[in-house]
């Protein structure tokens, strides 16, 4: 199975200079083969806005907008599954009242024929999705349909205990995956680093590796009680962003992971500041696991 990452730096509410950034990284990378292509969360209206009245005009209707439009004409083109994350407006049921509406921080899936197999929605939200979005119900889970597997999907902050109040040992959504049994674990993400602004220059290449160990902390459960052959490897997939947005720092890092029991294979991992697409064969149906590099 061959996934890609593209992994870049969205200029908040630029959605056009954003569309224009993606495809550029694409042309340049020029990737054949591939299965599943993520990219980060809310990755062309940009992360970081600070109130609904900021992000409403960027709003875009369910798996209806210019980030999923853009989605079925790179499935199509492609010829592969895509997934990419996006600030969605649902107009409530006709006895609601008038103009109502609901938002969500969502990511869609789209099939390499340009259908629109799921729309998730961010279940655990970060303070920036409070001051504009309603909780999603639940976890995702799904079979990908070409002998992809089964695949639990979560949005960034999902990975962490609810609202840091939950024992950091509950692993909420580590143990949806062992319950539901993934084989494929997918996550948009705009993660914020820990390290100083200037460090995404400076070492921009190089991945941070706290943000990086803290992912796969997160997936404890998996480690312990998941698969115990390569062959039967969870994946997990994690597109971030890179850049500063107001006093946001990103801390990019998105990597491609297999975890056995006992056991975590670090397959790719682009750079805290890189705008780049990570390319990887990983242990399925498909390819059996050979590392090609990072496409260019």
């Amino acid at each position: 199975m061959r996934i890609a990452c593209l992994q870049f730096n969205p200029q908040l509410g630029n959605m056009a200079h954003n569309l224009k950034r993606a495809e550029t990284i694409l042309a340049r990378a020029s990737p054949v083969g591939l299965d599943l292509l993520i990219l980060p969360e809310m990755a062309f209206s940009g992360y970081n806005f600070k109130s609904l009245q900021d992000i409403s005009f960027h709003l875009e209707p369910t798996a209806a907008g210019p980030s999923t439009s853009w989605a079925r004409s790179i499935a199509r083109r492609l010829k592969c599954h895509v997934i990419v994350g996006y600030p969605e407006y649902c107009a409530h049921s006709p006895s609601a009242p008038q103009g109502s509406m609901s938002r969500y921080n969502s990511a869609v899936l789209v099939s390499p024929q340009g259908n629109v197999l799921a729309n998730y929605r961010k279940s655990f939200l970060f303070t920036t999705d409070e001051t504009w979005a309603e909780e999603g119900p639940g976890f995702y889970v799904g079979d990908i349909p070409g002998g992809l597997g089964k695949m639990s999907m979560g949005i960034c902050m999902d990975l962490n205990p609810k609202k840091f109040l939950a024992p950091f040992e509950k692993y909420e959504f580590a143990q949806h995956v062992l319950d539901t049994g993934s084989d494929l674990i997918l996550m948009p993400m705009a993660w914020l680093t820990l390290q100083p602004p200037a460090s995404i220059i400076e070492d921009a290449q190089v991945p941070d590796a706290d943000t990086l160990a803290y992912w796969i902390q997160r997936l404890q459960p998996v480690m312990d009680n998941g698969p115990t052959g390569v062959s039967e490897e969870t994946i997990f997939v994690t597109c971030n962003r890179i850049g500063i947005e107001g006093n946001a720092v990103y801390a990019g890092t998105s990597a491609i992971v297999g975890i056995t029991k006992g056991n975590v294979k670090v397959y790719g991992c682009l750079g805290r500041g890189t705008e780049d697409l990570l390319v990887r064969d990983v242990p399925g149906a498909k390819f059996g696991g050979m590392d090609i590099g990072r496409s260019r």
